[in-house]
């Protein structure tokens, strides 16, 4: 093969964790993967460590976005979506994410300090800014992994239809009396929702609820007397 380079290692290793997990990730494996000794692989990562977060530095790097003229909520919107649209691309993303340390992965350092200056520009403090981006990159999570438990992993088609089909007809026997309005959503809860929904509703409910404090602020704000 040709000269080995970071990039073709940090993918390859991404390819190996989205399809065995992140703990089938070794500089060993690698080697024998992509037919080169663990030394070649030194030269770009000394142990599993630093692997990890060069293959956080190449998910992030596909989603940053700089501060532009945009307005702030669609600047969010933007990081929200493109985070979930890394981790529904890489299964083992989210696994990859909880193990670096955000300070050591550039990319990372950019999309945050960019959510910083976003919370800034919408009207907030320090502290609400640092919770914002933190909810952020927690929701994004949850978003990415909601739906894909509807999948059931290893059945054929028929078999995920019948577990569905039993799921749904579970819900709907229960006491209409006691939970109508699980009863009334008894197919929407079995069958789950369009994954371009989920996500599009959800990132919409993260932002629209940062909006609604970021106007209140304003609002409190313009109430309150000049202390000049």
């Amino acid at each position: 093969m040709g000269k080995l380079t970071r990039e073709a290692v940090v993918e390859r290793a991404l390819q190996i964790g989205d399809a065995e997990g992140l703990a089938a990730v070794t500089i060993r494996r690698l080697a024998q993967e992509l037919g080169v000794t663990p030394m070649a692989l030194y030269w770009h990562f000394k142990n599993k460590e630093q692997l990890t977060v060069g293959m956080a530095d190449h998910l992030i790097e596909g989603f940053v976005i700089e501060e532009d003229g945009a307005p702030w909520q669609e600047q969010l919107r933007a990081l929200v979506a493109g985070l979930v649209r890394v981790l529904r691309r890489h299964p083992c993303a989210a696994a990859v994410l909880e193990e670096i340390d955000g300070l050591e992965v550039p990319n990372f350092l950019r999309v945050w300090d960019t959510a910083l200056g976003l919370a800034k520009r919408a009207g907030f403090g320090y502290e609400q800014s640092c919770l914002i981006s933190k909810y952020l990159l927690h929701g994004a999570i949850a978003l990415a992994s909601g739906p894909l438990n509807r999948r059931c992993p290893g059945l054929t088609e028929e078999e995920a239809a019948e577990r569905v089909r039993v799921k749904r007809l579970t819900l709907q026997s229960l006491p209409s009396g006691l939970y109508p309005h699980i009863v009334e959503m008894a197919s929407p809860l079995a069958e789950g929702i369009d994954p371009d929904l989920y996500d599009t509703f959800g990132a919409d409910l993260l932002i629209g609820g940062i909006e609604a404090m970021a106007a209140t602020a304003s609002a409190r704000s313009a109430r309150s007397p000049d202390p000049s």
